[in-house]
């Protein structure tokens, strides 16, 4: 059996080739995409859409709430849910971090949980973004996966197959359940997931907490309960930092202005947003759009 070092190894060695600078860049492979970043950045705050992220090289500390959650080349990481986290990442010039994401997507994971049936039931409410230990099994798919990248032939016709490898591993791993329950549905779980797909569909929105639980068919007291347990935040908190995010994606990809960006998300006042981007990011939107553009540059 390959130690997890020599396999993370062999992954940095086919992932270094295809990156062409710092940042998470999408590969030909709808769903696939590389990330690389060759210095330290201090702890940020960040919105994974639900992925698997498998580090090759170098490390990073995910915080959610009171959670922390490391994964390097011995783990990868299960976001199952879109949810505000904030990040270090540990990469320099000497050996930057190098990973893969594979977006997860709802229709192959629907299929896939149907084809392989019930694997056995889990106690345990399932966590919405853990890491899990990479197993033998995950990397040599992950392996595949990244030796196809390059070769046109191979991925236009072994692609898919070679992501399918990848997304069976993460079914059968420690974090199966949760990949299971997006599809299935686990009761509390699967309610609050539907709300925070509607607050994703709509971050301009307004929300109350009694309409959210009114929407997950739970009373007020519950749905507050059992919606801090999954996100690490209050709904009020939550929504504020995903307004937040999407508002610097804006900013930083998109050109927005400031005003524009500011009534995107939802915000009626571009003082108090201003304030609250300030608070959060640690510099004010045009200052912080400025320093990521130039990284980025």
């Amino acid at each position: 059996m390959p130690s997890t070092a020599k396999a993370g190894n062999a992954l940095a060695d086919v992932i270094q080739p295809l990156v062409e600078g710092d940042g998470m860049a999408a590969t030909p492979l709808p769903g696939v995409s590389l990330l690389c970043l060759s210095r330290h950045q201090v702890r940020t705050p960040l919105l994974y859409e639900p992925s698997l992220i498998i580090i090759a090289q170098g490390r990073k500390t995910g915080y959610l709430g009171d959670r922390e959650i490391h994964y390097d080349p011995g783990h990868y990481l299960v976001q199952t849910l879109p949810l505000p986290f904030e990040c270090e990442t540990y990469g320099s010039p000497q050996s930057p971090l190098l990973g893969i994401s594979v977006r997860l997507d709802p229709a192959l994971l629907s299929e896939m949980v149907t084809a392989m049936g019930d694997i056995g039931h889990h106690s345990q409410a399932p966590l919405p973004m853990a890491s899990v230990a990479m197993t033998e099994g995950m990397q040599n798919a992950v392996l595949r996966l990244a030796r196809s990248l390059p070769i046109q032939v191979e991925r236009s016709t072994m692609g898919k197959a070679r992501i399918r490898d990848v997304v069976f591993e993460a079914l059968k791993g420690e974090q199966g359940p949760a990949l299971r329950a997006l599809v299935l549905g686990h009761g509390h779980y699967s309610r609050i997931v539907q709300v925070l797909s509607k607050l994703h569909a709509n971050v301009a929105g307004e929300f109350s907490v009694e309409q959210l639980a009114q929407q997950a068919n739970m009373s007020a007291s519950t749905f507050h309960q059992h919606f801090k347990q999954m996100t690490r935040s209050s709904p009020a908190q939550y929504l504020k930092r995903l307004r937040l995010i999407k508002a610097q994606q804006l900013l930083v990809q998109d050109n927005h202005n400031v005003n524009q960006a500011a009534a995107a998300v939802g915000y009626r006042s571009v003082s108090q947003f201003s304030r609250d981007y300030k608070r959060y990011f640690g510099e004010p939107p045009l200052q912080h759009r400025r320093q990521e553009q130039a990284l980025r540059a």
